[in-house]
């Protein structure tokens, strides 16, 4: 298939919905593709884990944003969500940055129309706005500064203790932070749908069959879960925690993708998904998981699809990015 007939499956379904032939070992193939693109893989934790153990990088939303911003490949393959992948693009305009599915959205960034967002931040004009970067590339335009779950207590300290702030998208997270920092910003009512549908009454149910296990759950889980929880933190700092703890057993209220690195860290280990209050066994991003070791291939092969962006845009979302990069290096979180 050439590039034209490609393009053609890619504009239909949001990614290239081809034929791989079952005899290859993508792996090798994906390995013989970086190179000859000179292309790199970026990964979220919460990808599954055929997709963790090919990447180049695996990370949270923090260390993917630093790596995108330093990185000398030519090609970046953002493994994630269409957020991430705008974020690698707004850091490299001369870069072609590629999604292995276009219809990898997130609950939490569509939570924030722009439209909507604009209109509720012109009615608070005196207030300074930082959103968390699980948003869209015009949510980022129109805010002041960005913030990742493993910065934002950092980011919000950096402010004048009278400064007034609005925090998007997040109402979970932004609520963890007020009580952690003694703030009242004004919250933006927008959720992750992973992780607000944590049952507790399922977990404490769980914890009576592991009486040993300590609960582990990330800020964007509802209060009544933060508040069971023997450790709050980013995805990165729930693998440092577990990696370091003497515990031996763990429940972990955020997305299951995480369990394979802890697993890889810690195999000694034991590590239980929290469970949800539906009938699933375990809490996946249905969006995170429609990228697939398949997709990655054909989209390395063909260069497709491909991030596109306005400049102004661009240009506009790059500057609280900036921001968040400037604070963090003053706060010692990043080189």
């Amino acid at each position: 298939m050439n590039i034209i007939e490609a393009k053609a499956v890619l504009d239909k379904k949001g990614f290239l919905d081809l034929p791989v032939d079952p005899s290859l070992d993508l792996f090798a193939e994906i390995e013989k593709l970086k190179k000859e693109t000179n292309a790199i893989i970026l990964a979220h934790y919460y990808q599954e884990a055929d997709i963790q153990d090919v990447a180049d990088y695996i990370g949270d939303s923090l260390g993917l944003a630093q790596q995108a911003a330093s990185t000398n490949a030519d090609v970046i393959v953002f493994a994630g969500v269409h957020f991430m992948a705008e974020t690698a693009k707004i850091l490299n305009p001369t870069k072609k940055v590629l999604l292995p599915d276009l219809n990898a959205g997130c609950s939490l960034a569509d939570s924030a129309p722009a439209d909507a967002f604009r209109k509720f931040r012109e009615a608070h004009p005196d207030h300074v706005v930082i959103s968390y970067i699980n948003c869209t590339a015009q949510v980022k335009a129109l805010s002041d500064i960005i913030c990742t779950s493993g910065n934002v207590e950092k980011i919000i300290d950096s402010l004048p203790k009278d400064q007034k702030i609005i925090f998007a998208p997040d109402r979970n997270l932004g609520a963890y932070v007020n009580k952690l920092t003694g703030r009242n910003m004004l919250l933006w009512d927008g959720s992750c749908q992973v992780h607000e549908i944590f049952s507790l009454e399922k977990i404490l149910s769980l914890k009576s069959l592991h009486p040993e296990a300590l609960l582990l759950a990330h800020p964007e889980c509802e209060e009544i879960i933060l508040k069971e929880a023997d450790f709050i933190g980013s995805t990165t700092q729930i693998l440092k925690y577990a990696s370091n703890s003497p515990a031996k057993e763990f429940i972990v209220a955020t997305e299951a993708g995480i369990l394979h690195q802890m697993e890889k860290n810690s195999p000694d280990k034991i590590f239980i998904p929290a469970p949800p209050s539906n009938a699933c066994a375990c809490n996946d991003c249905p969006y995170m998981k429609l990228n697939t070791l398949e997709k990655l291939y054909l989209c390395m092969k063909y260069q497709l699809p491909k991030i596109k962006m306005d400049e102004a845009l661009r240009l506009a979302a790059k500057k609280p990015i900036d921001k968040m990069m400037e604070i963090s290096r003053k706060a010692g979180l990043i080189k």
